[in-house]
């Protein structure tokens, strides 16, 4: 004959499992920065992705649009993604149509980014990145502008975030993501822990 448990211990065990799942879950939570402790739609299907999946990695958080004179900035932001992504980098892009020029549906957006740069890195639905434009603004650009003391005056506008979410740096529009003075920035972010 089998050891077998009494069944009276049997829903102790499963309360004791249960407690330790929901202890994990969180710590999980925890872990993770309230930079990250929100849900984004993406763009694809506005299907919601947590950002604290981006926890412990180094985040380049960009405002994009289809028809400015930086879009090009899509094909650097697209290799950097490539080239940087085993060392932890995960690019962010935030459509915005803040400064007049992503007037596309979320499928026009993704069709242009994929056919024109071959964007693979993670997009997200178009929203507001900058107060009095029209609505309210995506609170992770919120977040970003408080940590960094910079908002977006255009286009491509670019947030590194340290892994811990604590370090916030802030790069213009016109800074291209190869520029080595970003690169500087980036490499500081991915080496520190």
């Amino acid at each position: 004959m089998k050891n077998r448990l009494p069944i009276a211990t049997l829903p102790a065990r499963l309360a004791a499992a249960a407690l330790a799942l929901l202890c994990s879950a969180v710590q999980a939570e925890s872990a993770c920065p309230a930079l990250l402790q929100q849900t984004q739609p993406r763009l694809q299907d506005e299907k919601p992705v947590k950002l604290c999946d981006n926890a412990g990695k180094v985040l380049l958080v960009v405002n994009t649009a289809s028809y400015c004179g930086y879009t090009s900035q899509y094909k650097s932001l697209e290799e950097l993604h490539e080239r940087y992504r085993d060392r932890g980098l995960v690019v962010l892009g935030f459509p915005s149509n803040d400064f007049s020029q992503e007037p596309g549906s979320s499928a026009e957006i993704a069709e242009f980014c994929e056919n024109t740069f071959g964007v693979r890195f993670p997009m997200f639905a178009k929203s507001h990145v900058a107060a009095g434009k029209g609505g309210a603004v995506n609170p992770l650009f919120v977040a970003l502008q408080q940590r960094s003391g910079q908002a977006p005056k255009w286009n491509f506008h670019k947030y590194l975030v340290s892994r811990s979410g604590e370090v916030v740096i802030s790069h213009a529009s016109a800074v291209d993501p190869k520029d080595p003075v970003f690169l500087k920035d980036l490499e500081k972010l991915l080496k520190a822990n």
